[in-house]
């Protein structure tokens, strides 16, 4: 049976079964009963009297595991050994490594990688530092940066527990792109203390990639990284999600046969992410944005303590419009929400104007469920899997570090972001395009060398390229 049908979500416990008093057909159906569904069975160790076995059980998410282990542990004749988690499992020991490009086999290996030939090496590194993108790693090297202020959905869980996610996300670096990183997980949110630690170690690495970083110190560290190092500084939340989601918008605008200049576009949640999207926004031409947050529509004239805020006031929202989301939401194209689940009703969606658009891309639970609005949006699209039309910003950050390192640049700017974001969007021809299929896959591996021709081509043209690859001399 395929467990992928459960979301990929499985236990696997070690059960001793003394077999006079029950057999497995009984813990079998017990398990059922509780929710699981056994995939996998492997017998460890048997006697006349002792069975233990392997048990994989596939749950779904709305199955407590507690329940399924609680039935086993009240089974007569049944201890349980242990319980372990796949993804746990996946994790022990870390999840990457490092190997050798060139194995150290003599003497004569050893001293041409270290001593004393290295000292050449060094001394043609001193003499031009530029040959340090030729001699050593820092020319296909990332730093994922976290201070563990941000994590996921699940807030300020420090730096020991980010770390698992910055490996993830080198796994991603690695498999996409070809990209070596490498995760550093800072115990520190001073913002001056992170800064300075980035630029004292910036020359190991040819781009640094800020992860899971909390607003309003994100803007602040990544200003400062960008206008004090010479290699790109890319905060992926922020910039990673607006490249995805204008990716998204670009096909989407042609299924309903809009166009970018004309639309109302009503931005819920201004964060990180939500400035950084409409600015992406902004820049490719849209005229009238509305950002919404808890305290309601973000006009100009009124003083915000958060200076992005008072930023955004004076950049958006042309009209004035004042009050909640209800109210600003009238007669909208696009709705974005970056903010918390639940907050969307099919009222509001009615109130929108026709072909109404709704990117819910709050995690785990999106503004308002895409089965809740089906019948009258053009297009809806999430930050989950599980529904179509996933905006995700794996499908970004591979392909614009790629590119970046490529040809060296000094900066992602802007219009390396647009062109990414259009490399994205024409993965999906005019054949494949429809309201359920508006952005491609992350496995898609035309994206990635997409993305990198793109954001390249864009880093010559604004002068940002140190290094002109052979194929665009």
């Amino acid at each position: 049976m395929d467990h992928n049908r459960h979301g990929g979500k499985s236990i696997i416990v070690r059960l001793e079964m003394n077999t006079s008093e029950v057999h497995f057909g009984q813990v079998a159906s017990s398990i059922f009963e509780a929710g699981g569904d056994i995939v996998a069975i492997d017998v460890i160790q048997t006697s006349q009297t002792v069975s233990v076995r392997d048990i994989t059980i596939a749950v779904t998410d709305t199955v407590d595991i507690d329940i399924i282990t609680d039935r086993i542990k009240d089974m007569s004749g049944v201890r349980l050994v242990n319980l372990s988690d796949r993804t746990f499992l996946l994790h022990l020991g870390g999840k990457i490594e490092t190997k050798l490009k060139t194995p150290i086999q003599n003497r004569d290996d050893l001293s041409r990688v270290y001593t004393p030939d290295v000292a050449r090496v060094c001394m043609a590194i001193h003499d031009e530092p530029r040959k340090a993108f030729t001699l050593t790693i820092k020319r296909n090297t990332v730093a994922v940066i976290s201070d563990g202020s941000a994590v996921l959905g699940l807030g300020n869980i420090g730096p020991y527990a980010a770390m698992p996610v910055m490996e993830g996300k080198s796994m991603l670096f690695k498999q996409l792109a070809d990209v070596d990183s490498f995760p550093i997980c800072l115990d520190t949110q001073n913002t001056e203390q992170i800064i300075a630690i980035i630029k004292a170690i910036a020359p190991g690495f040819g781009g640094i990639n800020l992860e899971d970083i909390s607003s309003p110190r994100c803007f602040e560290i990544e200003h400062r990284l960008r206008e004090e190092l010479d290699i790109p500084v890319f905060h992926d939340d922020q910039h990673g999600t607006a490249v995805v989601l204008y990716a998204a918008l670009i096909n989407a605008l042609k299924i309903v046969n809009k166009s970018i200049h004309e639309i109302k576009v009503v931005v819920c949640g201004i964060g990180a992410a939500g400035i950084a999207c409409s600015k992406i926004l902004l820049s490719a031409g849209v005229k009238d944005i509305i950002g919404v947050d808890r305290q309601g529509a973000i006009v100009s004239g009124t003083d915000y303590d958060n200076k992005m805020w008072q930023w955004y006031a004076e950049h958006t929202n042309p009209n004035r419009v004042q009050g909640s989301l209800q109210d600003v939401i009238y007669g909208a194209d696009v709705f974005i929400g970056l903010s918390s689940g639940g907050l969307l009703s099919r009222e509001e969606v009615m109130s929108m104007a026709d072909n109404p658009i709704v990117f819910a891309m709050a995690n785990p639970t999106p503004e308002i469920r895409p089965d809740q609005v089906e019948d009258i949006v053009a297009v809806i699209a999430t930050g989950r899997s599980d529904y179509p039309n996933q905006i995700n910003n794996v499908l970004c950050f591979p392909g614009i570090f790629r590119g970046a390192l490529d040809c060296r640049a000094t900066t992602i700017n802007e219009e390396m972001k647009l062109a990414a974001a259009e490399a994205i969007a024409s993965a999906i021809t005019d054949e494949e395009r429809s309201r359920h299929y508006i952005i491609p896959s992350v496995f898609n591996q035309n994206v990635v060398k997409a993305i990198r021709d793109l954001v390249i081509q864009a880093a010559i043209k604004t002068g940002v390229a140190r290094r002109i690859p052979r194929e665009y001399r």
